[in-house]
């Protein structure tokens, strides 16, 4: 799967449907995290991102009003494309214009090299979240 990526960004309204398909595959049905924690009420008062691959939505992200940026998928099969490092410049950009001085988010283990190449630093214990383990991360904007 090559092509041109877009990012969109919009409210839940707009980007709701598309969003809440990728992130019920990634992390609902790849990662087992409990509907119950995936859908906490928060989508409506966020600003969503949606990358599209030559038009196919294949990833999401959210920015909180609080500056933080959380719910980053990508579908496996678009994985490995820069759709990821795309979504979050778009939430790095969005926080900042906000005037948010700093994006926080709370990563996977799994996913810390990939945040700090992006000038996310790890800060904190190692928690559990949906039973994933997780560490706090902080950008300075």
């Amino acid at each position: 799967m090559e092509g041109t990526v877009t990012v969109t960004s919009g409210d839940w309204e707009s980007l709701g449907e598309p969003a809440s398909l990728i992130r019920r595959v990634v992390f609902i049905d790849e990662q087992q995290v409990p509907q119950e924690e995936e859908w906490d009420g928060l989508d409506s008062a966020c600003l969503h991102f949606l990358a599209t691959l030559q038009g196919e939505p294949v990833g999401t992200a959210r920015l909180l009003p609080d500056g933080h940026i959380g719910r980053v998928a990508v579908l496996s099969r678009a994985r490995g494309k820069g759709i990821g490092y795309q979504l979050m410049q778009a939430a790095i950009h969005a926080a900042r214009d906000a005037g948010h001085t700093q994006a926080v988010l709370s990563a996977q283990l799994h996913a810390l090299a990939f945040y700090e190449r992006l000038g996310f630093v790890a800060h904190g214990d190692v928690f559990m979240d949906a039973g994933i383990r997780h560490r706090e991360m902080m950008l300075a904007l």
